[in-house]
């Protein structure tokens, strides 16, 4: 399988901020469930719509066979593409023939706010690790170094303090590693 070199994993590419949102009235989000291994064509298929969307893409690193580095760049949540959009766009993109099914999004704001906190942590080049399920944990903020703000859930892995930075839509999220001094308790 050829390597494909990274794409673009939001249109507009400022779509996360505050002042572009406010723009468009009548719109609202909506999350794709595409069909398996679809979500770069749906990607590449709203991009020549000019529909507004975001599908979180992280670098990953396997060996090949012949014992080759190889990276490819993967959706953080496999099987995810974010509408930001009309009923009409909605409509649209359920036509691309990449859509398994359409889900509403009860809480626009609580993802519009994860989905902000996954891109700037994609943003810092930090390494992190897909997790597939939320635990149960103290919520904290980071208070020092480059993600300062973020918010998210401690946990676990393999000896290691990790922050979760979690889409609570879609129970899913991606962890970071961090320190005990970086961060602070919220009540």
């Amino acid at each position: 399988m050829p390597i494909l070199p990274r794409e673009p994993d939001c249109f507009p590419e400022d779509l996360l901020e505050p002042t572009r949102l406010s723009e468009r009235g009548d719109t609202r989000w909506w999350a794709f469930y595409t069909l398996p291994r679809r979500e770069k064509e749906l990607v590449r298929r709203l991009r020549r719509m000019g529909l507004w969307h975001y599908c979180p893409l992280i670098c990953r690193r396997y060996r090949s066979a012949a014992g080759r580095a190889r990276s490819v760049w993967t959706p953080l949540f496999p099987g995810y593409v974010f509408l930001f959009g009309t009923e009409m766009d909605r409509y649209q993109a359920m036509t691309t023939r990449c859509v398994s099914r359409c889900l509403e999004v009860p809480d626009e704001e609580e993802l519009v706010h994860d989905l902000r906190q996954i891109w700037r942590v994609i943003q810092s080049g930090v390494s992190l690790t897909p997790e597939a399920r939320l635990e149960p944990g103290d919520r904290v903020r980071i208070r020092s170094g480059p993600l300062v703000g973020l918010e998210g859930v401690v946990i676990r892995r393999r000896g290691q303090d990790r922050l979760l930075v979690a889409v609570h839509f879609l129970q899913k999220g991606a962890s970071i590693e961090i320190a005990d001094f970086q961060v602070e308790r919220l009540d």
